[in-house]
């Protein structure tokens, strides 16, 4: 069954001390359209992250975070960069002569100093970061796809009942079909009347300007194109593939056959039953921009 484009989800992964969360946030999107954000230290992860979850998502706007949390007091080395420091030193001594300051740097000052205490770490282990990355990410995907689907479930029932709609009025107009030039002939015949009274008129050419109006009017292939597209709605809005594209674009082709059932007509009955039938096809449509 289809599934929504928009969706959440979320995992979790330990390593290395740490912990390593992901989130999924996914909106409509004509294309396919990934933006990761993780620590900078962990940007190695990013081509992997893109395409575990271009597994899953295949349209749609997602946004994929990746947090980190420490378990563990992470230990490391402390050392003052000396040279540094000392360039510090003396670049504030001449500072405060220059300016006719009484000052003395003190060694708290060199604390708000940026670079002159360097922390050397332990490197992580990168394979078993990747690892919990993948595994709080297969997670995330997981929860986020329950939510597609779910939300795909609602999308499935109001589609069906929008194109079960479809369906009805395309019937009415099939119907309604042969009573349009029935009655042209008619209206014709009573017209020849009133204006040649007694006088016979040409019964062949009166058939003739019926015959040009039904082919003038003459919607079936309109009508068949038109039921084979709902056919084939009917059978996308059940498949466990992404049919978001294709949906849109049979919607087109609805909207291209109804215009043109509309415009060769000229019945006003018709013309009641194509207007309800556009504002059902453009609840299709609406509800499409949700499918992914």
């Amino acid at each position: 069954m289809i599934k929504s484009m928009t969706g959440y989800g979320s995992g979790a992964a330990d390593a290395a001390g740490k912990t390593f969360t992901v989130e999924i946030r996914c909106v409509n999107h004509r294309y396919s359209d990934f933006n990761i954000k993780c620590p900078r230290v962990y940007a190695f992860a990013e081509d992997e992250i893109k395409k575990l979850a271009g597994g899953t998502i295949s349209r749609g706007k997602a946004d994929i975070f990746v947090t980190v949390e420490n378990k563990e007091v992470s230990g490391g080395v402390v050392r003052p960069d000396i040279e540094l420091a000392r360039g510090y030193h003396e670049g504030l001594l001449l500072l405060a002569r220059e300016l006719g300051l009484n000052y003395e740097p003190k060694a708290v000052d060199f604390l708000r100093v940026p670079d002159v205490f360097v922390v050397d770490r332990a490197e992580d282990d990168s394979d078993a970061i990747l690892a919990a990355i993948k595994e709080a990410l297969g997670a995330a995907l997981g929860s986020f796809d329950d939510m597609r689907a779910a939300e795909g479930e609602r999308l499935y029932a109001d589609m069906s009942e929008h194109l079960g709609i479809v369906e009805e009025l395309t019937s009415k107009i099939e119907e309604r079909a042969p009573s349009i030039v029935e009655e042209y002939k008619e209206r014709i015949e009573n017209r020849m009347r009133q204006i040649m009274e007694d006088v016979p008129y040409d019964e062949s050419r009166l058939l003739s300007e019926v015959a040009i109006f039904s082919d003038r009017v003459n919607v079936n292939e309109e009508i068949v194109r038109l039921k084979s597209h709902i056919s084939q709605m009917g059978a996308m809005l059940k498949s466990v593939e992404p049919v978001g594209r294709k949906l849109d674009f049979l919607i087109q082709e609805m909207n291209r056959e109804t215009n043109t059932i509309g415009s060769k007509s000229n019945d006003l009955e018709t013309a009641k039953i194509v207007i309800d039938l556009k504002a059902e096809i453009e609840k299709l449509r609406e509800q499409c921009q949700n499918v992914e």
